[in-house]
């Protein structure tokens, strides 16, 4: 269910947003230089250079649902922080329709939308916006203050959310006794304190060490999993996008380039742009085994017949097959125990199977890849309860995982790269 509805919003910096407005969805120049209908909508530089004003936002569009984290990302100027702040509307939209749970923000009235921003909304800023003359406490009470929160039970609130993330004992302490991850860790328990259903993080934590950046990163996503509020994230960090977002939405000078799962952006990016983004990008970390997976050509079953399975492991060519129970895997048959079988003369080849190493659907390309390295046996992708989902594809590991190897585009570019991709094809080509 969508918490969020974004649909076709434009943000004009200017003393005339609305007189411009038509020039940047489809434009024409008259006689005197203003803007008309028709044409060819006016670029952000077009814009500037033509009325002195600066296009934030064009025609953006957004589905965020209920408790998911939704990462917007891009470089600098590209109008993800000038799309975030919409939201609650600290920026006015020029145009478009902005709705949290089937309310329209951009039709609240003064006393409405500050009732919606206490209650609805907390933000979590780059610069950690403490006030450093309050303490770490004060500083994460803040926003239940701001609501009229009777000063026991705001404390008392703010306390248990400052032990949630991991400051117990400094609650007594002001900000610049704190380092930046700690100071960060403040905001975070303000921001939680409120009990607000959406967060929103304007780069929070761009300003952090790569370790506390990670630790911060780690922390949001244990809290989100107790807590699962909708949080909506801002990064200029494609590696942090992946890590977090279930969803992300990448903007280039205030338009949405593309927008997907962040397999659909890593596999299939939209545009030299997003392929930027994806050049120093650890495919192992962020692709999983069901990407690499591949229904079989044959699986048998424990209650197929030794005849049955010699003659149609003959007919494919194959060398074994996956044994099914139900829907779980069971095991493999490869051809010297189907023809034993049939020598003895059992009813079926429940008796008569191997084991079979599996991987979790959920595993990680890296883990994958080292399991693959040890061993040419075949590996199993396996599901919820261990159903079985396929057989993991060697040459669709190497593909997935080649710019980490060779540090090129891809296999297709890669020249001596394509050798061990040969070479698991020749090793998938066995497989059934």
């Amino acid at each position: 269910m969508s918490k969020i509805e974004i649909r076709n919003v434009y943000k004009i910096f200017g003393p005339q947003p609305q007189r411009w407005l038509d020039a940047v969805r489809a434009s024409s120049q008259g006689e005197e230089g203003a803007p008309g209908q028709t044409g060819t909508p006016l670029s952000k530089k077009e814009l500037l250079a033509r009325s002195g004003h600066t296009l934030g936002l064009r025609d953006i569009s957004l589905s965020i649902e209920a408790g998911s984290i939704y990462v917007i990302m891009g470089l600098s100027g590209s109008g993800k922080s000038t799309l975030i702040r919409h939201f609650n509307r600290l920026i006015e939209p020029s145009a478009g329709c902005i709705e949290v749970d089937g309310v329209d923000v951009t039709s609240l009235g003064r006393g409405e939308l500050e009732r919606f921003r206490q209650n609805k909304m907390s933000m979590v800023f780059q610069r950690f916006g403490l006030f450093p003359h309050r303490t770490v406490l004060d500083n994460a009470g803040y926003g239940l203050k701001v609501r009229g929160v009777a000063r026991a039970e705001r404390r008392e609130r703010a306390m248990h959310w400052l032990r949630q993330v991991g400051l117990a004992g400094f609650e007594h302490q002001y900000p610049h006794q704190l380092s930046g991850g700690m100071q960060q860790r403040v905001g975070l328990a303000r921001a939680l304190a409120t009990d607000a259903e959406i967060l929103l993080m304007d780069e929070a934590f761009s300003a952090l060490d790569p370790l506390i950046r990670r630790e911060m990163q780690d922390q949001l996503l244990q809290l989100q999993a107790q807590l699962n509020k909708t949080i909506v994230f801002i990064t200029h960090d494609l590696d942090e996008a992946l890590r977090l977002g279930n969803r992300i939405a990448i903007l280039k000078d205030g338009e949405l380039i593309q927008e997907g799962t962040p397999e659909d952006i890593l596999l299939s990016p939209a545009n030299d742009y997003v392929q930027s983004f994806l050049q120093d990008v650890n495919r192992s970390k962020v692709l999983n085994a069901a990407h690499a997976c591949r229904v079989p050509a044959l699986t048998l079953t424990m209650r197929t017949r030794p005849a049955h399975a010699v003659e149609r492991l003959a007919a494919a060519g194959l060398d074994y097959a996956a044994v099914l129970d139900g829907k779980r895997l069971a095991g493999v048959l490869d051809r010297p125990q189907a023809e034993r079988a049939l020598r003895e003369g059992v009813r079926d080849i429940s008796r008569h199977l191997g084991d079979m190493a599996s991987v979790p659907a959920s595993a990680g390309l890296d883990e994958v890849l080292a399991r693959l390295l040890r061993s040419t046996e075949p590996l199993a992708v396996t599901g919820e309860d261990d159903e079985f989902l396929g057989l993991m594809s060697r040459s669709k590991v190497v593909e997935l995982v080649a710019p980490v190897i060779d540090g090129e585009a891809g296999p297709a570019q890669a020249g001596a790269a394509g050798q061990p991709e040969q070479q698991a094809a020749a090793a998938d080509a066995a497989l059934p």
